[in-house]
Order: structure tokens, then sequence, then C-alpha cells
């Protein structure tokens, strides 16, 4: 007889919230391009402090990708709640969110004023290449741990072609991969 896999239904509630709140609150201050430019960063730290698997940041990742909202928020929300429960999720969120509340706030203030100037204008035509280089150093270290077999490459070469060719919704890519992977892998569990 075939055994079921074991699920966590409860939060493992090992790290507490404070830790929860600065971990992710100094992520959000010094993460230039927010959304996926944070999830190299948010990688690192949660594999650096062993609070996850590069695997298990996959999945969540996954999971983060394919329901509405930012995806850091989204992150947040996941690491928060799988590492403190309820308050972990809530403090996450609010350190995920909050430099970007405080400096746009700052910014938005002060960018009405100045728009128009060279340094403003030059400052950010530098950061626009550097969030992207960021977003592909994210798709190729999340990319070394997801991608191994042929079935692996093929979902991700499927993805791509759906997305860039064929313009399809990323959450319908992410579906679809989804039910193949369940099809591929849940057959006989």
């Amino acid at each position: 007889m075939p055994t079921q896999p074991t699920t966590k239904t409860e939060p493992e509630g090992k790290v507490n919230a404070w830790l929860l709140f600065a971990g992710f609150f100094h992520i959000g201050a010094f993460t230039i391009g927010g959304g996926y430019a944070m999830i190299p960063i948010i990688q690192r730290d949660l594999v650096k402090r062993e609070w996850f698997e590069e695997e298990e940041f996959l999945d969540l990742i996954a999971v983060a990708q394919s329901i509405p909202g930012a995806i850091a928020v989204n992150a947040a929300i996941l690491v928060g709640y799988r590492l403190g429960g309820i308050i972990g999720a809530l403090a996450a969120t609010l350190g995920a969110v909050l430099p970007s509340f405080l400096v746009i706030l700052l910014v938005a203030s002060l960018l009405v004023k100045f728009w128009e100037y060279p340094y403003i204008s030059g400052f950010l035509a530098g950061a626009r290449p550097a969030v992207v280089g960021l977003l592909l150093y994210a798709a190729l270290s999340l990319g070394k741990k997801a991608v191994g077999s042929v079935f692996d490459w093929v979902s991700l070469v499927s993805g791509f072609v759906a997305l860039v060719v064929f313009n399809v919704h990323p959450i319908a890519v992410i579906v679809l991969a989804g039910l193949a992977g369940f099809v591929r892998h849940g057959k006989g569990r």
C-alpha cells in the first residue's frame, strides 16, 4: 500500500515575529525594483538562515506567483505563516511593505518637484538595467534547482514560448504546468 506524503498543516512557529519583521524590513529597504527583484535576496536570506531549503523556496515562489497580489508580499505572507503562524505572516508582510511605503511617500513628495532634473532621470536610467540583471540572476539561480529532467526542460521551454510567442497569461502557464506535473508525478501516489 503506498504511503501518503506527510503534509504540514500547522506553521512550524520556529521564528519569532520580530525576526521575521526585521528580516523582511531589511530586504524591503535594500531591494531596488521590488517584486521579482526581491526574490533572489529573499532566497539567499531564507536559505542562509536555514529557514528553507532551496526546493521548498522554489515551491513557495510557485505558489506566491500563482495567487493574486504582488509576489514579494505573497512570499512574505507564505514565509511568515510557515515560520510564525498568523502573527509571523503579519510581521513579515509589514516588514516587506513598510520600507517601500515610507520611501515612496517621501519620494512622491519630492519627485513631483524634481522629476525632470538630469540627476533623477540619470539615476533611473542607470537603475533599470540593473533591475533586469537581478531578475536574470533570480531566474538562473532558481532554475539550477528547478530544471533537471527532460520533463522540466519541456515545461520551461513550453512556458517561455506560451508567454513570449502566444502571449498566454502567466497564471495560465503556471496552472497548466502544475497540472502537467500533477499528472506526471501524481500517478500511483
